[in-house]
């Protein structure tokens, strides 16, 4: 932190912005509960969506309230609309009149996020910079390359907290456990949940290849769960018609909460580089995830107790030939957008191996199924 800079002398309420998807709140998580050491009397208020209201209520965690944003230019990612001026202007009314003491911007590269941060108008302000987006008080460079746990970690220490952890952890409550039992009344024991989908399609391994992963499970006495959103269906119908065994899919048909319960009492998780990947991972089941290369450097393990990854190194778009290495591939605009999966060269025995291997450990129960949360 520059010497010019003083933190507040007293710190009663914190604003942190990360208004955007499942996986990106599973990696902020270390720096919250870092953030809620630091400052344990201060409210801690997340900046988000209004799934993040619903998920986090009532969840232990060092979150103590959840506002949801308004529709609010480049926030989130792809959003290019504005939004409602009137609703806009309003919203930074009501959080000004909070009067945060720090805000941390832990969204994105600060192109639209540090305006929005800077309109809080808190005694300090602290995050991430890309390359010509406007500062904050207290800038970290972000740098597209860098494993996002980490990212949020840094930012969290800038300002003087400690790192408590490393590994995002997530609680599961009774309500994920009565919303699952709702859903899937004759859930069946012993399960694997697969999970085929990812937003974009260069991050997804082949539904027929997966399918010979839910063949082998099958045939190993488990039961396999194919899980998506409803914009996945297609890809969870792939898979299933590929297995010459009988998966069940539950595309569609789980909340965000029962498909918590779901993870935390598998017996394993397949899945490609998404948040129900991540989500597995913070409830304590064992994972292993399908990754590109270039996304297993942002996204990749923290610890390898319980979690495999199966890697694709490939750097050139198979369609087209482009380097996505150094045009980042993720990010659609500054590299090519085909949508031709990067994950394909992923053999079918590699990820086996690991499946394998891991259930050679024996069940590894999460502590809130150990619990006993009724269903």
């Amino acid at each position: 932190m520059s010497a010019a800079v003083k933190m507040p002398a007293t710190v009663s309420r914190i604003a942190v912005l990360r208004a955007n998807a499942l996986g990106d709140y599973i990696f902020c998580i270390p720096a919250l509960e870092a953030l809620k050491h630091a400052w344990p009397d201060a409210e801690l208020v997340y900046l988000g969506n209004a799934w993040h209201r619903d998920f986090i209520a009532g969840r232990p965690g060092p979150v103590d309230r959840v506002v949801t944003i308004p529709e609010y230019k480049g926030i989130p990612h792809g959003n290019d609309d504005g939004g409602d001026s009137h609703a806009v202007n309003q919203f930074f009314a009501r959080m000004r009149a909070e009067s945060f003491d720090l805000a941390f911007q832990m969204h994105g590269g600060g192109g639209h996020s540090n305006p929005f941060v800077r309109r809080l108008r808190a005694r300090l302000s602290i995050g991430m910079q890309a390359e010509n987006a406007p500062p904050l008080d207290v800038n970290i460079p972000y740098v597209p390359y860098h494993n996002e746990v980490l990212r949020y970690i840094e930012i969290a220490k800038v300002a003087g907290a400690d790192p408590v952890t490393v590994e995002p952890h997530l609680a599961v409550t009774a309500r994920d456990h009565h919303e699952l039992h709702a859903a899937l009344p004759d859930l069946r024991h012993p399960y694997v949940v697969l999970h085929p989908g990812a937003s974009d399609a260069r991050r997804r391994w082949s539904t027929a290849r997966m399918a010979v992963i839910a063949d082998m499970l099958a045939a190993n006495g488990l039961h396999v769960y194919v899980t998506g959103v409803k914009e996945e269906e297609d890809i969870c119908e792939s898979l299933v018609g590929h297995a010459r065994s009988t998966p069940t899919s539950v595309c569609a048909r789980l909340s965000l909460s029962a498909m918590t319960a779901l993870l935390a009492q598998a017996e394993l998780v397949v899945s490609n580089d998404t948040g129900p990947l991540h989500l597995a991972r913070a409830l304590g089941t064992r994972t292993v995830g399908t990754y590109w290369v270039g996304n297993t450097i942002n996204a990749g393990l923290v610890s390898c107790r319980g979690n495999r990854i199966c890697m694709s190194w490939t750097t050139t778009c198979p369609q087209c030939g482009m380097d996505c290495i150094r045009h980042d591939a993720h990010v659609p605009r500054n590299g090519c957008d085909h949508a031709v999966s990067f994950l394909d060269s992923i053999a079918v025995e590699e990820v086996w191996s690991q499946v394998e291997a891991l259930l050679a450990c024996g069940s590894a129960v999460s502590s809130a199924a150990a619990a006993g949360v009724p269903g």
